[in-house]
């Protein structure tokens, strides 16, 4: 056990993880705040575009591809490279995703140019997503307690954010262009000047003994039901992401500005799931957690199909993020539970549960173009039930 004393050599050791602590949580916030700030200009993106629900779900495919086709091999690149290094050079390419995204899909209006944007900032955003996680847990590990809820609560406080200015931009109609390259040039810019905290998480982690084929990981049994798992909470999530300000836009005739609101309202109840998150889990454990934050979701989504008033369906919001806030980072955490093999498992339980993000925008589109997008989102709630089965895959382990 290290002694955590006032003075002495456990006190360098201490206040580095806690920078390191701090330098996690910048890099999960601003990954957010690139995510969010296209998500709140989808609405007018769209109508810029002149797509229909069917349409948008197919360019919004571009976003996941590159986000799917990054994760297989960024295990590999945080072995080789450690995570630092792997988040700077991938905020770089977001960066330029989000940019391009912008032009494309504003001074433009070319839907191939906001397509490549899109795979650009799938592929950053993905690779970066692996790299933070995988710090994440070598972080967690070195503090001794359950902290990582709290870096996706980081991911989701940058998200309110990235809502809440997106609303302001599109609610003063400023360009969409001129806002992405903005807050471009910040996620370009800010994870370089964090990652030096990190504590090489990935290159300290490989077994110097006998390294291990990190493709084994994809024949472990835990590991891909950890996966499915994620794979439901990603979409729980997901939809949200990209289908909430659309769905209130069309089902319930608001503005585009009270769309990009019931985002943020969103994301803010992720927040408070996650920042609460730890203390519920170390009180009654993962599994009875999961079962019911997935129940919350589920029952949150129908509160907002079905509310009709406005208020009703805000509460819905509130349920619907709640429960969605947990899963991928208990996933995340359980992927991680053996660190010699962390960053394999993180990237397979990462490219199962980011599948949802490759099928959900498009079917839910589709489903949308025949039944109108507010009700597509059942298709959210019918999956949480049997999903539910491979909760029980995330009970902890003892390292291998």
């Amino acid at each position: 056990m290290r002694v955590q004393g006032r003075h002495g050599p456990a006190r360098e050791p201490a206040v580095r993880a806690v920078r390191a602590r701090n330098a996690v949580a910048t890099v999960f916030g601003l990954n957010g705040f690139a995510f969010a700030s296209w998500v709140a200009r989808i609405p007018e993106s769209r109508t810029n575009l002149d797509l229909s629900p069917g349409q948008l779900g197919t360019l919004l495919l571009a976003l996941s591809v590159g986000s799917v086709v990054s994760l297989p091999s960024a295990g590999f690149w945080v072995h080789r490279f450690g995570a630092a290094k792997v988040v700077a050079a991938a905020a770089v390419i977001d960066a330029v995703g989000l940019a391009l995204t912008g032009f494309g899909a504003g001074a433009l209006e070319q839907v191939w140019v906001t397509a490549v944007g899109l795979l650009l900032l799938g592929f950053g955003s993905g690779t970066w997503d692996v790299a933070m996680n995988i710090e994440g847990a070598a972080v967690e590990r070195e503090l001794g307690r359950n902290i990582m809820p709290r870096f996706h609560a980081a991911f989701s406080l940058g998200t309110v954010a990235g809502a809440a200015v997106g609303a302001l931009a599109a609610g003063l109609d400023l360009p969409i262009a001129g806002h992405l390259a903005a807050a471009a040039l910040l996620v370009g810019l800010i994870p370089a000047l964090a990652v030096p905290a990190f504590l090489a998480a990935g290159i300290e982690d490989q077994p110097a003994e006998k390294p291990r084929n990190p493709f084994r990981a994809w024949t472990e049994p835990r590991t891909l039901t950890i996966g499915l798992m994620v794979l439901a909470m990603a979409l729980t999530e997901g939809v949200a992401n990209d289908w909430l300000a659309v769905a209130l836009v069309d089902g319930y005739d608001v503005p585009a500005w009270v769309g990009a609101s019931g985002f943020a309202l969103f994301v803010t109840a992720m927040t408070i799931g996650r920042v609460g998150g730890t203390v519920v889990l170390d009180r009654f454990g993962r599994v009875p957690v999961l079962w019911g934050t997935m129940a919350l979701a589920g029952a949150g989504v129908l509160v907002v199909v079905f509310g009709q008033a406005l208020p009703v369906v805000a509460v819905g919001i509130v349920m619907w993020g709640i429960g969605a806030s947990l899963g991928f980072p208990v996933g995340m955490s359980a992927a991680a539970d053996d660190p010699d093999h962390a960053a394999a498992r993180v990237s397979v339980v990462s490219t199962i549960g980011y599948t949802a993000f490759l099928a959900g925008p498009p079917a839910l589109g589709y489903l949308g173009d025949h039944v109108g997008v507010l009700q597509a989102l059942l298709l959210v709630a019918a999956l949480l039930v049997p999903s539910a089965l491979a909760v029980p895959a995330a009970r902890p382990q003892r390292r291998e």
